[in-house]
């Protein structure tokens, strides 16, 4: 995908089950023009949804996602959330195992710079009642997602070379579930962040779950004509509740030229008021049991060039769901 040429308009059924292939040829013809390894070009590898678990090959096929994306040569690696599967409800034994494997695996795999953004399933023990938790835990709620990724906080950001980042996070509590939004102290600090940034830096912004994402509407099966009449609903798990808040900021900043995303575990690119939104398949595919909604298991290829333009793609590494 290149930001700057407008994109067909295929019907959302249609195009969810062709992105896998179309987004990876669209973004391979664009490419030819990224002039690769050109000075003052980022390439980012960002792998979300990873669901590392220890049944179905799940930590050897993290290892191959990591190997594929690193033969590209990307210059960092961002993980977009729920790299376990998962600590909401697991067990104290199992969030353990869980954290151990993506740690050793991370650190066995990954030789270029890696931020993360946290996702639902790396927060422990929001379920109480399925977790046995008592909400007392040192590690409980997101301070697990904070020892899992070596951070103070779960929202963050960095520069690297003309561009600035923005790691939020989306998740919020709601009685044993969550939402999705920015918590009025991450929204203040976002707000002064925009305000404080040069006007020639680009930002990339980075969420778990999409800002904006005809996924969220697409995602599953459609809810029968007369358990919403001709209401479209987005569950308010699946899309930022803020999205028009978010897109107004980012708007009116004039500097927020890409948001990435995952959680839906497919692929959707939209672009308004020159802000692009880009929700990326996960590298556990179906949980790695295959393809979702003929998505199959990858990553996204993002170029960023210090003009603020880039180039996208969603790579597949060929994985096969084992039993």
């Amino acid at each position: 995908m290149h930001e700057h040429a407008p994109g067909p308009r295929p019907d959302r059924r249609t195009f969810l089950a062709a992105a896998g292939l179309g987004a990876l040829a669209a973004g391979a013809r664009a490419a030819a023009g990224a002039a690769p390894g050109a000075t003052g070009v980022i390439r980012l590898a960002h792998l979300t949804d990873i669901h590392v678990q220890p049944e179905r090959g799940a930590e050897a096929g993290m290892a191959a996602a990591f190997a594929h994306a690193q033969s590209w040569k990307p210059d960092l690696v961002v993980t977009g959330g729920d790299s376990v599967m998962d600590v909401f409800e697991a067990k104290r034994g199992r969030a353990d195992e869980l954290r151990r494997i993506f740690r050793d695996t991370l650190r066995r795999e990954c030789s270029v710079p890696v931020h993360h953004v946290t996702g639902n399933h790396d927060i422990f023990g929001w379920n109480r009642g399925k977790s046995g938790t008592a909400g007392t835990e040192a590690d409980w709620g997101k301070r697990f997602a904070c020892d899992l990724f070596g951070v103070p906080r779960t929202w963050h950001s960095f520069d690297h070379g003309a561009w600035r980042f923005v790691c939020l996070d989306s998740v919020q509590p709601k009685g044993d579930g969550y939402t999705a939004f920015l918590d009025d102290e991450q929204h203040d600090w976002l707000v002064r962040l925009l305000a404080e940034t040069p006007a020639e830096r680009p930002i990339c912004v980075v969420s778990h779950v999409p800002i904006m994402s005809l996924t969220a509407i697409t995602y599953g099966k459609p809810r029968p004509r007369e358990q919403n009449g001709t209401d479209t609903i987005i569950n308010l798990a699946e899309m930022h509740t803020d999205a028009t808040v978010l897109h107004e900021l980012f708007k009116s900043s004039g500097k927020v030229r890409l948001c990435l995303s995952g959680h839906t575990h497919l692929v959707d690119h939209c672009r308004i008021d020159g802000v692009a939104y880009v929700c990326d398949g996960a590298v556990s595919g179906a949980w790695w049991r295959g393809s979702v909604q003929g998505i199959a298991p990858g990553y996204g290829r993002v170029e960023l060039r210090p003009d603020g333009s880039f180039v996208h793609e969603y790579a597949t590494y060929g994985w096969a769901a084992r039993d």
